[in-house]
């Protein structure tokens, strides 16, 4: 049983990546992704001084905020200052994981908040932090009901969302013109990106969420054209790397959810060998 549920786990880390990545990668700002995975950090830490929990819901709230804080500031760097997107990118969330880490140093005696966990995360210990009613009932664990709840509000988001998301990330302009307030769906896409993140950070950690971020979405970018079929295809690769990567790592006797990440990048070059053999004949 704990086999199915550090896959099940690792399938909806997957899926929330793959299907915001597919949106990051396409508006070319797959690298704020890892910005906004790293620059959460003081966001979270503020809100547990402010909550004393761990399992508060305001974690969220704090990282999502903090998660379009550090695009907004990216966005101003790059038209304010005239840096390059790479240049904004890399200064903001240098500054704000920097930020993270001294308030986690400064307050470590009041935060139960290990930066291995932050950063590395341990899927394998999910089985064992689980939600047990007053009857006794168990619910199974608590991550699972976490990410599973990013992964319906992501549903939602996308199905009433999908014209205005699709339009802003293709055209703009065009979507501007029609009446869309691209900056709503800019800042709505990050605020899920810094949810994703953060409710995964106890399962991969804030840098292996990167690789289901870009990795699913890169392998369906080389293999479709429609937006659509993309999501399909990444949610399906980000599964597929969530399931293989368990029992590779079974097999290595080494980290779950490295070995996951490590097969979103074995998944994609597999797609670039094919694609490319596909091209010559």
């Amino acid at each position: 049983m704990d086999a199915f549920w550090i896959i099940l786990t690792g399938s909806l880390v997957a899926l929330n990546g793959a299907l915001l990545g597919s949106f990051l990668l396409l508006r070319r700002m797959s690298l704020v992704g890892d910005a906004i995975s790293h620059a959460v950090l003081p966001g979270i830490v503020v809100a547990y001084l402010f909550t004393a929990s761990l399992t508060s819901p305001f974690l969220l709230v704090g990282a999502a905020l903090t998660g379009l804080a550090t695009t907004w500031i990216i966005e101003t760097l790059n038209q304010k200052a005239r840096l390059q997107h790479d240049a904004a990118i890399g200064l903001t969330f240098t500054l704000l994981f920097a930020i993270g880490v001294i308030l986690v140093a400064t307050f470590a005696g009041q935060i139960d908040l290990d930066m291995d966990c932050v950063l590395y995360g341990e899927i394998a210990y999910v089985p064992l932090d689980t939600i047990t009613l007053a009857s006794g009932l168990d619910m199974g664990p608590k991550q699972v009901w976490t990410l599973g709840s990013v992964f319906v509000g992501l549903i939602i988001l996308l199905v009433t969302g999908y014209r205005g998301l699709s339009l802003t990330t293709f055209d703009a302009g065009y979507a501007a013109a029609l009446g869309f307030n691209t900056s709503f769906w800019h800042y709505a896409l990050m605020g899920a990106v810094s949810l994703s993140t953060v409710a995964a950070f106890e399962s991969v950690g804030a840098i292996l969420v990167v690789a289901f971020l870009v990795g699913p979405a890169a392998t369906a970018f080389l293999l479709t054209r429609s937006l659509k079929w993309m999501l399909l295809i990444a949610s399906a690769v980000g599964i597929a790397s969530a399931i293989s990567g368990y029992y590779l790592a079974l097999w290595l006797d080494g980290s779950i959810s490295g070995a996951m990440a490590l097969m979103t990048g074995v998944i994609f070059a597999v797609a670039f060998v094919w694609q490319m053999v596909a091209k010559r004949q």
